[in-house]
């Protein structure tokens, strides 16, 4: 069977991005909370790291039908930079500790070279953003660029996006604990035969968690929410804003 090279490879899993971004939102809500408000609480966490994925898998979503790349950049660069000051006090970090934006910024630029393919740029866009990822100390490092620049390359088969989700997030998972109870529920892991623990333990790991993103990268929704552009840009400052509302509030309270 002859393959048609000339077809577009438009993403096989999800494609209500409005309604994902939401989604993830309020998943990076829960875990940033989880971080300032709750102590680090390490269920809120593990619920974040569902957030990240979904926002990956949106951009490959985004710039195979986007009519502007330029323009997207921009949107992304611009709601970084707006949103950094909420993010360093409500998240107590520093100047040169950039915001989730930064890390979309640069892998959209790494796809959109390895899209256009001008001037060997399949080759060296994806090498630049990823080190840049780790010279500007982005958030989720050389690793969350890596991401985009895979989810890309298999965005046209379900099979190929499980398939790098899982031994991608295992292989960053492999360098954080073992969690040891969940809600107060001990998880006595060491317990088992090794056959079993070994395999368990590599699915227990903090970053590995976010494989619970892949029903809602797969999974097709019927519907998409019609919503403004803006207001899945305007969503990421503002819930800054109610992290950084209600430490104040907790100080005022103490």
């Amino acid at each position: 069977m002859d393959i048609d090279y000339s077809r577009p490879r438009l993403p096989a899993g999800n494609t209500a991005t409005h309604l994902m971004k939401i989604i993830a939102l309020l998943f990076m809500f829960v875990d940033h909370s989880g971080k300032a408000l709750f102590g680090n609480m390490q269920e809120m966490r593990i619920l974040g790291r569902i957030a990240f994925p979904i926002y990956a898998w949106c951009m490959v979503v985004g710039l195979c039908y986007t009519r502007s790349v330029p323009k997207y950049l921009g949107r992304i660069l611009l709601t970084g930079i707006i949103s950094q000051p909420l993010y360093m006090v409500a998240l107590n970090h520093r100047w040169n500790e950039p915001n989730i934006f930064l890390t979309l910024f640069l892998g959209l630029c790494a796809m959109w070279g390895i899209k256009e393919k001008k001037w060997g740029s399949q080759f060296w866009a994806p090498v630049v953003c990823v080190c840049l990822a780790t010279l500007l100390n982005v958030d989720y490092g050389w690793r969350g660029v890596m991401l985009f620049i895979l989810l890309w390359a298999v965005r046209d088969s379900r099979s190929g996006i499980a398939a790098v989700m899982v031994a991608f997030f295992l292989f960053w998972g492999a360098s954080y604990s073992v969690t040891k109870s969940l809600f107060g529920i001990p998880l006595q892991i060491g317990s088992l035969p090794a056959f079993l623990s070994g395999p368990l333990s590599a699915f227990l790991r903090m970053e590995t968690y976010a494989l619970l993103s892949l029903p809602f990268i797969l999974i097709r929704f019927p519907n998409d929410l019609k919503t403004p552009r803006w207001l899945s840009y305007a969503l990421y400052p503002a819930h800054l804003a109610v992290i950084w509302i209600c430490l104040l509030l907790q100080k005022g309270i103490g």
